[in-house]
């Protein structure tokens, strides 16, 4: 089995009528590596997770993901390849207001057989799952009822990370999650999100403008190191 979990290889994006947002000859993420991507508004980091996550189709080129050309697949088979493989965290959590908080840990589940079933071989049931990765993250158990909408952002946040974690997803992406929250309260977040992605087994692609915490991570990278095309138009 090879090392690495995500390769990509002479990769070429553009948007309808516009210059090539995103030329990379090359890039590695090795299995169980965290990895914090740097990047201002507008250097293409937003466009480049859609298309990891096969959301869009490059051009040019081939993204693979556990050895999987995402772009011979069709557009069906690339959402259920995602959500089979692939946890995300959002900037705005982007959590179901209207669902508790163990309703949202749980979507994913929902949608993945293959994730479904590993929650329930490490934690007996998926319930078991969502309450002991809340518990990992620090949330208390008294709040699995509660509707997403009451929580803190703080609290949120870790719903979020407890919602990309659940079923062990190999990858885990997450983009500018701690843009909210204190130096002391991201770098304390990120420690428990390392923790739990050691305990899967899963890679970590961390996206940010932020540089205060890449230290933190086992590699730091500027797309502007990946990519040779220019980008002033993308968020």
């Amino acid at each position: 089995m090879s090392s690495a979990l995500i390769t990509l290889s002479n990769l070429g994006f553009a948007w309808p009528g516009q210059a090539e947002l995103l030329d990379i000859p090359c890039f590695t993420l090795q299995r169980g590596e965290s990895l914090c991507l740097k990047g201002p508004s507008g250097s293409g980091k937003t466009t480049l997770l859609g298309l990891l996550g096969g959301v869009q189709r490059a051009q040019r080129g081939s993204i693979e993901l556990l050895g999987e050309d995402l772009g011979k697949l069709s557009a069906g088979a690339r959402d259920r390849f995602r959500v089979d493989h692939t946890g995300y965290i959002f900037q705005q959590f982007n959590l179901l207001p209207f669902l508790s908080v163990r309703e949202n840990v749980e979507l994913p589940c929902r949608f993945s057989r293959l994730r479904s079933q590993r929650a329930a071989q490490r934690h007996g049931s998926v319930d078991g799952a969502a309450a002991a990765l809340l518990d990992h993250l620090g949330l208390n158990a008294e709040l699995l009822e509660r509707r997403a909408g009451e929580l803190s952002i703080g609290q949120q946040q870790r719903v979020a990370a407890a919602r990309a974690l659940i079923g062990q997803p190999e990858l885990v992406i997450a983009d500018e999650p701690t843009s909210a929250l204190d130096y002391d309260a991201r770098e304390a977040f990120l420690q428990l999100l390392f923790a739990e992605c050691r305990t899967a087994g899963a890679s970590l692609l961390f996206v940010s403008h932020d540089q205060s915490l890449a230290h933190l991570f086992d590699r730091s990278l500027s797309l502007a190191e990946l990519n040779r095309a220019a980008a002033p138009r993308e968020a």
